[in-house]
C-alpha cells in the first residue's frame, strides 16, 4: 500500500485551482485526521479502505464536484457548517457582510433576519458573534432549512432560528433591525454557470433573471414593510452590480446609501438605511 507522501505526490487533480489542498483535504477525510497528520507522519500507510476511498474522492474531484461537498463540510467565520447539494457552499467573500452587519447595529437585543439562509452561514456567524441578537434564518427549501437547523443545533446557538418562507412570504408582519441577504444574483446567460463549482450548485440559489437583479429588485421592494425605523438592509451581489443595487435602493426610498469591498476589491455588498416611519 503506497504512503500518504506518495499519495498525495500521485494525486492528479489537474482542473483544480488548489490541487495539492484538495488531495490533502481528502485524504485527511478518509483518515479521520487534520492534516497536520498527513505532514507528521508520511510515511503512513492507509489500509485498503481507507485508499479505496481516498481514490473514489478523486476521481469525483476530477469530475469537478466541489470539495465542500466531497467532505460534507466548509468553514465560514468561525464556524464548520454541514453543507450538502441543496445549498451554495458557503464563500470568504459573505463574510463581508457578516462584518459589516456587526458594525452598523450595537450588541444588544434586537430581531435580525436573514433572507435565504443556506447552510445557515450567514445567521448562525452573526448569532454567534451576537449573543442578544434573535436571529431568524428563512429559506424556500425545505432541505436548507432542516440542514440550517442542524447546523445551528450542532453548534449550539440557541438564538438562531430557521423557518421556511420564500423571501418574506411566511413572515407577517414582523419587523426587524437588520436584514441581511445574499440572494441569487447571477444573470441566466452568464457563461460562468458551466464553469467551476457552480456547475454543481442549486441553479435556484444562482440565477435571478435575465440581468440578475430580479431577487434583489423584490427583497428592496418588500423590505421597508419588514424594517423598524432606522434599521438596514444589507445585500449580496455580483461584482459589477454595485451601481445598480445602490440606484434601486435610493429609489425605494433608503437613506445613507453605500457599497462595500470584498476581499478581491470587488464592491460585493450593499446597503442602505430605512429612516421612515
Amino acid at each position: 500500500m503506497p504512503t500518504l507522501q506518495s499519495l498525495l505526490e500521485a494525486a492528479d487533480l489537474p482542473d483544480s485551482p488548489s490541487p495539492r489542498l484538495d488531495a490533502e483535504l481528502l485524504l485527511a477525510h478518509v483518515l479521520g485526521k487534520p492534516r497536520s497528520f498527513l505532514r507528521t507522519w508520511p510515511e503512513h500507510k492507509p489500509d485498503a479502505e481507507q485508499y479505496a476511498a481516498f481514490e473514489r474522492l478523486l476521481q469525483r474531484r476530477r469530475a469537478g464536484e466541489p470539495v465542500a461537498y466531497l467532505l460534507g463540510r466548509q468553514g465560514f467565520w468561525s464556524l464548520d457548517l454541514e453543507v450538502s447539494p441543496d445549498t451554495l457552499i458557503p464563500r470568504p467573500d459573505t463574510e463581508l457582510l457578516v462584518e459589516t452587519a456587526l458594525q452598523l447595529a450595537p450588541a444588544t437585543p434586537l430581531e435580525v433576519l436573514d433572507l435565504g439562509t443556506g447552510t445557515g452561514a450567514i445567521a448562525l456567524a452573526l448569532a454567534a458573534e451576537r449573543p442578544a441578537w434573535r436571529v431568524t434564518g428563512v429559506d424556500r427549501v425545505d432541505a436548507a432549512v432542516a440542514l440550517a437547523a442542524r447546523n445551528g443545533q450542532r453548534l449550539g446557538l440557541s438564538n438562531a432560528r430557521f423557518q421556511l418562507s420564500h423571501w418574506f412570504d411566511g413572515l407577517d408582519e414582523q419587523r426587524f433591525a437588520l436584514i441581511v441577504s445574499n440572494p441569487p444574483y447571477i444573470a441566466a446567460a452568464d457563461r460562468h454557470l458551466g464553469e467551476g463549482d457552480v456547475r454543481f450548485e442549486p441553479a435556484s440559489a444562482l440565477v435571478a433573471g435575465a440581468d440578475g437583479l430580479d431577487d434583489i429588485r423584490s427583497i428592496i421592494a418588500l423590505a421597508p414593510r419588514h424594517l423598524l425605523p432606522g434599521g438596514w438592509l444589507l445585500l449580496e451581489h455580483g461584482y459589477d452590480q454595485a451601481e445598480a443595487v445602490r440606484a434601486l435602493l435610493s429609489a425605494a426610498g433608503f437613506t445613507r446609501v453605500e457599497s462595500r469591498r470584498d476581499l478581491g476589491n470587488h464592491q460585493r455588498i450593499s446597503l442602505g438605511c430605512w429612516e421612515a416611519e
